[in-house]
């Protein structure tokens, strides 16, 4: 019998970073390397709004049967209003459950498996419908990003987007690169909060990049993870929205396990935006030919806890209340790390959980070994992974290795 030997995958940096941090003993250790929320005791808590709603849950709900390939389509339908909808949204149910019209916009989707399922999808639609069409990708960005366009047979350029040494976005090499793809190929954008950098395109750039886009028939993929973590909710929509009034077609990949703090129930949504009924209607068909072939349908219990908070005005309230905290601990973190070390000020005009610190590789291991401070490799460092009683310490290690003040400030 022929010998069936899986092969070894590459090690990942972050699951070993997880491990040395918890085997570590030293009574002030800082992990700002996971990117998950935490409050000021150290802790991702469950939102009390969630908790209400999984309780409504467990009392109302009367059947675990699947729910179809494309999920929970009032779930759908609500996440899709409160990315896309301003005050005169129309719910259009005689094209398909989950369709919304906004604007001169038809707006289709599916629940999908957290945010990555969701960019997995659109990534498998992109590819059905211009296989030999190419993704535009600019660096740095999650790391993740590649690996799972790819997985559904994208190919990928990537470009460089960010100044790490003088935390500048470049915006005209931007530009540059976009104009030198073909017609037909996508560009991969995030709708805020940008990871690992902070540093977000601002609402001019972004019509200007749409501008290029449409004049070459490229299709821009947002990925859309940390809405309502960086300016607040409708203020981190306005990139989102910006793109979708003015592109043909616009594929959006949703998260809520950051927002609504569901990181292991793996609660995302996919959508497609476009000018014409029947291809939203496409579009929404193929999204569970494609969740078929993948995962067939899609987990229930965290996007039912999201639908009850949406459709709650009282615990709508209560969560955006709670985020709105979120958002105010790591704006604050923001403030109190510039304060303290004036020469990063950058980092307090930055939005969103994560700040991209110029550091070599070799500074972030004097970190952790020498300081106790746990971050990832590149320099990437998770705010809200600090404590405010830390914040002294996190900035004097960072001078102790040589990082006291940079170039210049994100723009």
């Amino acid at each position: 019998m022929s010998e069936f030997n899986p092969p070894e995958p590459s090690p990942d940096p972050l699951l070993d970073l997880i491990g040395r941090y918890r085997a570590d003993t030293r009574p002030h250790k800082i992990d700002v390397g996971v990117g998950v929320y935490r409050n000021d005791q150290g802790d991702t808590p469950v939102l009390e709004a969630v908790k209400t709603a999984e309780t409504l849950l467990l009392q109302q709900q009367q059947s675990k049967s699947y729910l179809g390939l494309t999920g929970d389509t009032e779930f759908v339908q609500l996440v899709g209003e409160l990315i896309f909808a301003s005050q005169d949204v129309a719910l259009v149910p005689e094209l398909t459950d989950t369709a919304l019209h906004v604007g001169d916009k038809w707006i289709s989707g599916a629940q999908t498996p957290g945010g990555s399922g969701a960019l997995r999808v659109a990534s498998e639609l992109f590819k059905a419908t211009r296989p030999d069409a190419t993704l535009w990708v600019g660096t740095p960005t999650w790391p993740n990003h590649i690996p799972l366009t790819e997985a559904a047979g994208l190919k990928t350029q990537c470009y460089e987007a960010f100044d790490k040494a003088t935390q500048t976005i470049l915006f005209e090499a931007t530009l540059d690169a976009i104009a030198s793809a073909a017609s037909g190929d996508g560009v991969l954008i995030h709708g805020c909060c940008h990871n690992p950098t902070g540093a977000d395109l601002s609402l001019e750039q972004v019509q200007t990049l749409c501008e290029l886009m449409n004049d070459k028939d490229l299709l821009p993929m947002v990925d859309l993870a940390y809405h309502g973590l960086g300016a607040g909710l409708l203020n981190d929509l306005h990139v989102t929205r910006e793109i979708v009034s003015r592109c043909p077609h616009t594929l959006v990949a949703a998260s809520c396990s950051k927002n609504f703090g569901l990181y292991r129930d793996r609660v995302g949504a996919v959508f497609m935006a476009t000018g014409e009924r029947q291809r939203a209607d496409h579009a929404q068909a193929y999204f569970g030919h494609i969740a078929r072939r993948i995962y067939s349908m899609p987990p229930d219990h965290g996007a039912a806890s999201v639908r009850l908070i949406l459709s709650d005005a009282t615990l709508r309230k209560q969560w955006l209340d709670e985020l709105d905290t979120m958002v105010e601990r790591i704006q604050g973190l923001r403030k109190a790390i510039a304060k303290q070390q004036p020469g990063l000020q950058f980092v307090s005009q930055q939005r969103g959980m994560f700040s991209l610190l110029p550091l070599s590789a070799q500074q972030c291991d004097t970190l952790i070994n020498d300081h106790a401070v746990y971050l990832a490799g590149d320099g990437r460092i998770n705010i809200a992974g600090c404590q405010l009683g830390q914040v002294e310490q996190f900035c004097a290690a960072l001078s102790a290795v040589g990082l006291s003040a940079v170039g210049s400030s994100a723009g």
